[in-house]
Order: structure tokens, then sequence, then C-alpha cells
């Protein structure tokens, strides 16, 4: 409902909350050739959480924009299970049950979600589904800065789904992608094709890992190593589905990482450029790759293309 005759502005708007600043993100897809980010930008804290949300909400007018977030990587929990044999309907609470003895809390204090991984009639191989676990009450601490500054959330999302938003603008069709990107909380590897999620898996190496300069080679190993599992991992698991290449988010001598990861590694690495699959003409600061893997899941946040219901 549009109060007072204010219009919606279209596409998603992410914001993500951090101990000094706040993340804002607003993307367009529909009407558009590509994909266009409109807004990329954080603004440091001037007080609490709640204080600075009231401060934006005001000079960016937020009550007009569709509005989500991201969990932090501390606040959920993934599985994957066999996707149950009920209804679509029932699919979600007989999943959530599944889930009774693999979380360290009463499964009635859970939020749960799953969404299909396909691939079921591979081999015989069961129909999976992807589970997503968060206790109740990370939820209501993630969604309360937000009602009491006033802005209505639509969505809560989680990071994995966030990259593969962005992973789907670079598959080669019905070839498989791997993704690796940094931030400043660790690295998020997924694996996709046709724009569905596969597989996502964190491993603990940051942007200010790379920063400090130190036993960069032994970094360098240990991502190569954590990589090859992975995608030996897949492989078996997923044997239709060829993993075409791995696109790495930009580090610090970032050039230097991908041309030692496609020498150690079994497929083809490609360094990340959004310039190649969307426009942001207003946001030039994107230009620098840095700042592309320090923002990537926020912008693939807002590359949300459903509506909200």
């Amino acid at each position: 409902m549009n109060l007072f005759g204010k219009k919606q502005r279209p596409g998603w708007l992410c914001l993500n909350l951090h101990a000094d600043r706040i993340d804002l993100s607003h993307v367009l897809v529909e009407g558009k050739p590509r994909p266009e980010i409109l807004l990329c930008e954080s603004f440091r804290k001037e007080g609490g959480d709640v204080d600075t949300l009231k401060r934006l909400r005001k000079e960016l007018n937020l009550d007009r924009y569709q509005c989500t977030t991201l969990l932090k990587t501390s606040q959920y929990q993934t599985f994957a299970v066999d996707a149950p044999n009920v209804p679509a309907a029932e699919a979600r609470n007989a999943v959530r049950w599944s889930l009774k003895d693999l979380i360290d809390y009463p499964v009635e204090a859970a939020m749960v979600d799953a969404v299909n991984v396909p691939g079921g009639d591979n081999a015989g191989r069961a129909a999976q589904m992807l589970a997503v676990a968060a206790r109740n009450d990370a939820i209501a601490a993630t969604v309360k800065p937000f009602n009491d500054a006033d802005i209505d959330l639509e969505v809560i999302d989680i990071p994995e789904l966030a990259q593969r938003n962005v992973a789907r603008l670079l598959e080669e069709e019905g070839r498989g992608l791997a993704m690796l990107c940094f931030d400043d909380a660790g690295a998020l590897l997924t694996f996709t094709c046709n724009g569905e999620l596969y597989q996502a898996r964190q491993i603990e190496v940051s942007l200010q890992d790379f920063a400090s300069g130190m036993d960069v080679e032994a970094r360098y190993d240990r991502v190569a190593l954590e990589l090859q599992r992975s995608l030996d991992n897949f492989d078996r698991q997923f044997r239709n589905v060829a993993v075409s290449r791995l696109i790495v988010s930009q580090v610090p001598d970032g050039a230097q990482l991908v041309e030692y990861l496609g020498a150690n590694l079994t497929v083809p690495v490609v360094q990340l450029d959004l310039e190649r699959v969307m426009d942001f003409p207003g946001v030039p600061e994107l230009r620098d790759p840095l700042r592309q893997s320090q923002c990537l899941q926020l912008i693939g946040a807002a590359l949300r293309e459903e509506r909200a219901a």
C-alpha cells in the first residue's frame, strides 16, 4: 500500500548493519538490459543502529523501497537434507523436523526455510534440499533495529543465496560455476548451475588476511587445498554438472592469487569483474575490484528478481 501518494521505487534495497557502519545497495533488474546498481554506499554510524537507520530513512526516503538484509554467518546454519516426500505446501514443516537432531537447540525455537537442490534424478541420487535454520531470537534481534527505526523489512536473506544471485549472471549455459568471494568476514564458496544453488561452504580467510602481507604462500596453499577438496566433492556428488571455471573476487595482489590457483587447480580460474555483467554508471567507486569484493553479497541481496508477497 502506498500512503499519501508515495510511489514505491522498483528493485530491492539491501541494508547491512556492521559495527561501525551501515551498507546500502539498490539494484534494478526489471526493464534493464543488464542489472543496474543505482546505489552502493557505506554510511558511518552516528549513535547506534537505530539512530543511524532513522537518519538514513529520512535522508534517503527508505520507506519507498522494498528492503532486505542479510543474516551474519554466525546467526544461522545450513544443512543438506533429503527432500521430504510430502506436498510442497508441507515441505518446510517436514524439513523443520528433520533438523531436530542436527541443531543444538529445540527445533521449536528455530526459524527454518529451505530451497530445492537440483539433480535428484542423477544416478538414483535422492532429491535434496538446502535447509537454513536460525534461532528465533537471532531473527528477532536482526529485525528489531529496523522496526525501531520504522523501516519495514520484507525479506531476510543469507549470503549464500545473495552470492547465487550474482553467480547466475556469470554462468555459461548448462555449465556449473564455482565462485569464491572474499570480504571482511571471510570467504564464501558457492557452486551454481542454471541459476540454482547446489552447494556452499565457508572458508576462514578474509580480505584482511591478504592485506597483512605475511605468509602469503601458506595462505595461497590453504585456499588452493580447500578449493580442490570442494571441487572433488562436488564432482562426486553431481557428476552430471561440469564446472566450467572458478571465479574469484579481488584481494590485495589478486592477480597473483588467480595465477597461483590456476596453476594448482583442475579448472580455469578467472578474476571477478562485475562490469562484464552489470551496469553502475552512478557508482564509479565500484570500478575498484576490491570495492566489488567488499560489496558483492550486499549487491547480490539487492539483485532479487521476484517481488515480495
